[in-house]
């Protein structure tokens, strides 16, 4: 086994406040469609779903929005209106540190795809309940004026942008509720959500499917397992009563925890294995918030989330993202982390990454490529730099068969940009459908190929900067995946057949991250060769053979039946 480290909705849009006060009761449910640049934007619409659940007194101050569950809906243009009336309706779980915007591209393509087969059905992503201290103000201001000076400013130098200013990350009392949200709430959160939307339990057995990507499947797990009146006799609240079947999105469909620990990966030499256990070491149930102290934090997703912005805005630009970024150790330290291509570059900065020049996209990719990017809960194959010479990359692992066989680094082999600080030079990004064409690299076959390249580098920049509800998650709650690990001592979890009471569909990318085999009589498994992590929910409609995405095809031959 390997380790799976893997506007009027209260869109959490406001600055984050010091919560004195929450609402009594909020207002009632609310739906706004959203604007989206996606090729299907015309057969699927999307929009952003808010209703009212407000946590428990004992949970402490928390801002009015934090008493709320959004999600985002898509549905087919020519659909019925009411979610009821569908077909059927896929409900996702996201994975760690992940929004419901994650799951924009599958989510279209699939409902089209079942379109296509007659039938009309809705996707729903979640967005667990700490997002609501999220502030997008700055992201969905730009992307009105078309500037990234828009949210750059509006974030790292105190503009006001729609009569507010960015208060900060939200820390200490802002955050002190979310030792509160772990999985019991999580769990109860998409239970509440499904009744208030679906309130007839025999609907929502016939037509809900449920399922996650990456920890959103061992939630999803757990939700299938659990008894939510704490009486097993009574089975109408049963959590796999509430679904008609599940689906897996490179996870697995489980009651358990998704990190087996460090025994699990193999040998590695102490210049690896050491900062590794560092890291690990560093994450802490001590905050309420799971951070670290660089490349995961509330900081650096926002920044993940901006660097997505200005490939949307100026894929072709120069003057982008990574000269706008705050000087402090945190953004200093994670580029290192990164984008250094070997250890020497790493520990003393020098040549420095912030002197690299590059397009907009070629930074996005060199961040999350499988070809650059180191941790394989992060990857996505979105295809490869061009432009200037590239070597191996050997930070923090050096791009060889027994270290990439464990599974934490993905399978492709790494590389680094040879040239920095020469303004004569520009790295520039082949999309994943440039690959193995005239316009490819010269170094490029050593690297990759077109039948291992199927996200597009301008849907994934679109993904991580349109959706309302966003791509990357600030506030993780550091309960949650420590609940994963013991939840056996919780008292609702007592039908431990659950999840084998429904059929699943386990869809697995064939690069990078494995995940545990099961032992469900009634599973169907699919695995999905050039896809990694991140591209089971961003791959292209079309891929590079002619055919059209895999992971959507299943699902939706799974929703019809």
């Amino acid at each position: 086994m390997r380790v799976m480290v893997g506007a009027a909705v209260v869109v959490v849009v406001g600055s984050v406040l010091t919560a004195s006060a929450v609402s009594a009761q909020p207002a009632g449910r609310t739906e706004m469609p959203y604007v989206s640049s996606a090729p299907l934007a015309g057969e699927v619409l999307g929009s952003v779903v808010s209703v009212p659940a407000p946590l428990p007194p004992e949970a402490g101050p928390r801002p009015p929005a934090c008493d709320r569950l959004s999600y985002l809906r898509w549905r087919s243009a020519d659909g019925p209106e009411h979610s009821a009336d569908a077909d059927r309706i896929l409900v996702a779980q996201p994975g760690i540190f992940e929004g419901a915007g994650a799951f924009e591209s599958v989510a279209r393509n699939t409902v089209a795809a079942a379109a296509t087969r007659g039938s009309r059905i809705e996707f729903w992503a979640l967005d667990r309940r700490s997002n609501c201290l999220e502030d997008h103000t700055g992201t969905r201001a730009a992307l009105r004026t078309g500037s990234l000076d828009t949210a750059t400013d509006y974030y790292f130098h105190g503009a006001e942008v729609d009569g507010q200013r960015f208060g900060g990350h939200a820390t200490g009392p802002d955050v002190a509720w979310l030792a509160s949200v772990g999985l019991e709430q999580t769990l109860r959160d998409q239970y509440d959500l499904l009744r208030h939307e679906l309130p007839d339990p025999a609907l929502r057995k016939q037509k809900v499917l449920c399922g996650g990507h990456s920890l959103g499947g061992f939630v999803t797990g757990y939700f299938a397992e659990w008894d939510f009146d704490g009486n097993p006799a009574t089975t109408d609240d049963a959590g796999y009563n509430q679904c008609g079947g599940y689906f897996a999105l490179d996870t697995v469909i489980r009651a358990g925890a998704p990190f087996p620990g460090r025994g699990a990966l193999p040998d590695l030499p102490d210049t690896v294995s050491a900062p590794l256990d560092a890291l690990s070491g560093s994450i802490s149930t001590v905050s309420p918030v799971l951070a670290l102290p660089a490349v995961i934090n509330p900081e650096t997703t926002n920044l993940l989330a901006l660097t997505g912005l200005a490939a949307r805005l100026d894929p072709d630009g120069i003057d982008g993202i990574v000269p706008r970024m705050p000087d402090n150790p945190n953004v200093d330290w994670t580029l290192r982390t990164l984008l250094a291509r070997d250890y020497a570059m790493f520990a003393t900065g020098e040549p420095d990454v912030r002197t690299l020049n590059a397009t907009n996209e070629a930074v996005l990719g060199a961040i999350l490529d499988d070809n650059s990017q180191p941790l394989g809960f992060l990857q996505a194959s979105v295809g490869f730099i061009t432009g200037a010479p590239v070597r191996d990359k050997l930070f923090p692992v050096p791009s060889t068969p027994e270290v990439l066989g464990s599974g934490m680094f993905g399978d492709a082999p790494k590389a680094s940009p040879e040239v920095f600080a020469d303004p004569a030079v520009v790295y520039r990004w082949l999309d994943y459908d440039e690959v193995g064409t005239a316009a490819s690299s010269p170094d490029e076959a050593r690297y990759t190929d077109r039948g291992s390249e199927v996200t597009s580098i301008a849907e994934l920049a679109r993904n991580l900067s349109e959706p309302p509800l966003d791509f990357t998650e600030w506030y993780f709650p550091s309960k949650l995946p420590f609940d994963l690990a013991s939840a056996t001592r919780f008292e609702g979890h007592l039908h431990r057949d659950g999840v084998t009471r429904n059929p699943v569909v386990t869809l697995l990318a064939g690069g990078g991250i494995t995940v545990p085999e099961t032992n469900h009589p009634n599973e169907r498994r699919v695995t999905l060769p050039g896809y990694n992590h991140i591209d089971v929910l961003t791959a292209s409609a079309v891929q590079n053979d002619g055919r059209p995405e895999q992971v959507s095809q299943a699902l939706a031959d799974f929703a019809v039946g």
